[in-house]
């Protein structure tokens, strides 16, 4: 009986540690990969909001520091991050009978490039947006803006790594 439980816990370890690393957010990532590096991403949107690309690229790192258990490099990462805010607009989203805006929404996009020195056809270029809507008559200063931006870049970023390491 001793037997089989030596057997059964020898077969079962073997086929969870043949398949690579496997987290419990849902990463699947390579053994062989042990870094990221996170490049600037430029600021290229028509409306530009200064230190947006300083925000962001911090949001990307600290998820994926808190995710997986990859070592953050300034160069030659294992896998890297790079791109551009391509969009940060605000629009009305609804109007009063007084034809003003009853909700406004801000929009930001950006669009990445993911290389993978190990997976090469893990590799993509794709767009990430996603909105917070406000009040008509708030204006998106100080905390407002703040928490807006910070919930864009949640979201933003955990798409982000849904589609390079998750594979969602």
């Amino acid at each position: 009986m001793k037997l089989f439980k030596y057997l059964l816990l020898l077969v079962v370890t073997s086929s969870l540690s043949g398949c690579g690393f496997y987290s419990f957010t849902g990463a699947s990532i390579s053994s062989k990969t042990k870094t990221f590096q996170v490049n600037r991403f430029e600021n290229n949107s028509l409306l530009v909001e200064p230190g947006l690309e300083v925000d962001f690229r911090n949001a990307l790192i600290a998820l994926l520091e808190n995710q997986t258990n990859l070592t953050n490099v300034n160069s030659n990462g294992d896998i890297v991050y790079e791109g551009e805010i391509t969009d940060y607009r605000i629009s009305p989203t609804t109007a009063t009978a007084q034809q003003t805006a009853a909700q406004n929404r801000l929009t930001i996009t950006v669009k990445v490039h993911f290389y993978d020195k190990n997976d090469e056809e893990a590799e993509f270029d794709q767009q990430f947006s996603f909105f917070y809507d406000y009040e008509g008559s708030a204006q998106l200063i100080g905390s407002q803006k703040s928490t807006a931006i910070e919930e864009i870049f949640e979201r933003i970023t955990q798409d982000i790594f849904n589609a390079s390491l998750a594979k969602w």
